[in-house]
């Protein structure tokens, strides 16, 4: 009976696997789903059952939204486990998001100083383009996920994968607290200090670079405690 599961469990991760690949390659439908568990089984030749666990597994993953009736959708929610975990392990909202905060500081300015050194003219640009749709914003939620989609894009542009992925794995928290501080004290001061991080990229200056993060993330602190204490009164 014991060998009859691990068998089932190996098939079940081989299976859980080769649809992960898969995803990463494109194995979508127009609309994000994936074929039905049916098909899905007659492809990877097994039954329903070891198809359904495996989509489970990857919903775990955050690679997957499993909705009944409607299907299997693709997103990219990696940093799914991890947000859970924080909620699990820190159930106070505000000492999950001051935690955030010190973890954005301690790896923010490293990427900073990174993107200095290795900016291209692309990602320059691109930084550019994020920054004229944080200016334009209309509603809280867009100017969070310019802001947002800025600090991501310096993450890409350091040169290490996994700066990203660390960044995506606290960006609900980074969310929640957007929205604490923005509302606030607007979105203006964000954008000029992002100027001020964009004009040390693009010329190179690393020092700068780290300190404007180094800045920004404290601004972001402060705001953050302010707006506590004045829900305390």
């Amino acid at each position: 009976m014991e060998i009859v599961e691990i068998k089932r469990q190996t098939l079940v991760k081989e299976v859980s696997n080769q649809l992960a690949k898969a995803i990463r390659n494109g194995f979508t439908g127009p609309d994000g789903l994936l074929p039905s568990e049916r098909r899905l089984a007659a492809q990877f030749g097994v039954s329903r059952p070891v198809v359904r666990e495996a989509t489970k597994m990857l919903e775990f993953q955050g690679l997957v939204e499993i909705h009944q009736g409607l299907g299997i959708r693709v997103v990219d929610r990696l940093y799914a486990p991890l947000s859970a975990a924080a909620k699990l392990l820190l159930p106070d909202d505000m000492e999950r998001l001051r935690q955030s905060l010190d973890v954005r500081m301690v790896l923010e300015p490293e990427i900073a100083k990174r993107a200095a050194e290795r900016a291209t003219e692309q990602g320059i640009a691109k930084l550019h383009e994020i920054q004229r749709l944080l200016e334009a914003a209309s509603s809280l939620e867009e100017a969070m996920e310019a802001d947002i989609a800025f600090h991501s894009h310096l993450a890409e542009i350091s040169g290490n994968n996994l700066f990203g992925i660390m960044l995506d794995s606290i960006a609900d928290l980074g969310r929640e607290s957007r929205r604490a501080t923005m509302s606030e004290v607007g979105f203006e001061r964000a954008f000029r200090q992002h100027a001020v991080l964009l004009s040390a990229i693009e010329k190179g200056d690393v020092s700068a670079a780290e300190q404007a993060m180094r800045d920004h993330i404290c601004a972001a602190v402060h705001d953050l405690i302010a707006h506590l204490e004045m829900g305390d009164n």
